[in-house]
């Protein structure tokens, strides 16, 4: 075995707005950042350049297909190995892949977050723990709403067209039924202190033992 260890691998899943990033920044500040190597799907989604503009605005993004899942699932074998990683830097406003990338260098914890992990199960046999944030589709809906206008340039009329025809039947279809394969479902997310508080006990009791078998 690495003289490190193995690494613990946590996925973060739940429906769009539903406080994923929130549960990860908990873990991040209460675990240590030093201590934890993020990964967030959404950095992976295809770069179409390669197509028009007009083009672009009819891809499915809330459709697996829309990912390249096979590069974060190799990207989580290498930091698992302890050999660090480039992490893609997508620019949502035009729908391609910036030329920079995110170097990240592998940590006692990998933390893997985003809404379709659990629907790939080249990546669910990857985690150690997946965790499954479960909020109201109200709740996520406003949160997605004021993300996309605030970070993405997006117009609220387009939010809400992109909601109706793509995010909530993907949710549906994909997000929803993939909440079975959890080990842990937090309502309400990084609010839910109670939660938050028992899976950090869990990760760092599964940490120990880890470092107990080197």
């Amino acid at each position: 075995m690495n003289a490190h260890g193995k690494p613990l691998v946590i996925g973060i899943a739940g429906g769009t707005g539903s406080g994923k990033t929130t549960v990860a920044s908990v873990i991040l500040n209460k675990v240590g950042r030093s201590r934890i190597a993020y990964i967030p799907h959404d950095a992976y989604y295809k770069d179409l350049r390669h197509l028009p503009p007009i083009r672009r605005q009819e891809i499915n993004f809330d459709h697996p297909d829309s990912l390249e899942s096979e590069l974060m699932v190799q990207h989580i074998r290498d930091l698992r190995d302890w050999r660090r990683v480039e992490l893609p830097v997508y620019d949502f406003t035009t729908h391609t892949r910036t030329p920079q990338v995110i170097e990240v260098k592998p940590s006692r914890v990998i933390l893997v977050e985003g809404i379709l992990i659990f629907t790939e199960a080249a990546l669910r046999e990857l985690f150690d723990v997946k965790i499954f944030v479960d909020t109201d589709p109200d709740i996520r809906f406003i949160r997605r709403l004021q993300r996309d206008i605030a970070e993405r340039g997006r117009t609220m009329e387009s939010v809400i067209t992109q909601y109706l025809s793509t995010v909530r039947p993907m949710h549906l279809e994909f997000v929803e039924p993939s909440k079975r394969y959890a080990d842990v479902i937090i309502p309400e997310g990084g609010l839910n202190e109670a939660a938050m508080d028992m899976v950090i006990a869990r990760i760092e009791m599964m940490l120990k033992t880890e470092l107990l078998q080197v």
